[in-house]
């Protein structure tokens, strides 16, 4: 089976999980037993949400629906870019430098004169990374942001399961660039909006993207404490 994502002992601490789940973008092509990802779920599920109304909902593929739904935006993506908001200009830097950085030395390690390997590493968002099992994660399209803030924290809780087993993980905001597809592909109805997609599976060992440390802003930056 896969390793153990490097956490330090096997029973890992929740500060370990937290501090230890990252965004994995190479996977073995090993099964992931339902067993564990419902585990996960139902450890999600304890999340909290505004007035109970838990509306978070996951839907994932394996095996042939998973390979179905990867082939159809591949086939989408080489046809069309992806149609997704852009980012505010105040935000763009921070893209910009996690571009340089998932390119670079610590990421893929592409020179930024290779046109064609840059294309076929962003292509490989649309195959999910790889991974053996794919989803979306969806709330009812009723609802508002503290709703979507709720939907945020069962997501959070559900990756941080999956890292306490040795699974890896990777949300994807590239994939809703072909909306129809998803829709299709999940079976995901106009009443549900779609928030982003998840890639999970056992992290591939000895590859340096994998194991890319990504900054984080400062405390203080986020943090604003008052005191009268």
């Amino acid at each position: 089976m896969a390793d153990s994502n490097h956490l330090p002992s096997p029973t890992p601490s929740l500060e370990d999980c937290i501090r230890h789940r990252h965004s994995i973008r190479f996977y073995t092509s090993d099964p992931v037993a339902q067993d564990l990802l419902y585990e996960s779920v139902s450890l999600a599920r304890l999340a909290p949400s505004n007035s109970n109304i838990q509306n978070w909902r996951l839907t994932l593929a394996s095996d042939s629906a998973r390979d179905r739904i990867v082939s159809a935006l591949q086939k989408a993506s080489q046809a069309n870019p992806p149609t997704i908001a852009p980012l505010p200009e105040q935000f763009k830097h921070f893209r910009s430098e996690f571009g340089h950085l998932l390119y670079g030395e610590q990421g893929y390690n592409i020179p930024r004169s290779a046109k064609e390997a840059h294309r076929a590493a962003t292509m490989r968002n649309y195959e999910f990374f790889g991974a053996p099992v794919v989803g979306v994660i969806t709330m009812d399209a009723s609802l508002t942001t503290v709703d979507a803030m709720s939907v945020g924290m069962f997501v959070q809780t559900f990756m941080l399961a999956l890292t306490e087993r040795g699974l890896g993980s990777c949300l994807e905001v590239s994939v809703t660039g072909y909306l129809e597809v998803l829709r299709e592909g999940f079976g995901i109805g106009e009443g549900q909006t779609i928030l982003c997609g998840i890639a999970v599976g056992w992290p591939a060992e000895g590859n340096r993207v994998n194991e890319m440390v990504v900054p984080r802003e400062e405390v203080e930056s986020v943090v604003t404490m008052l005191r009268d």
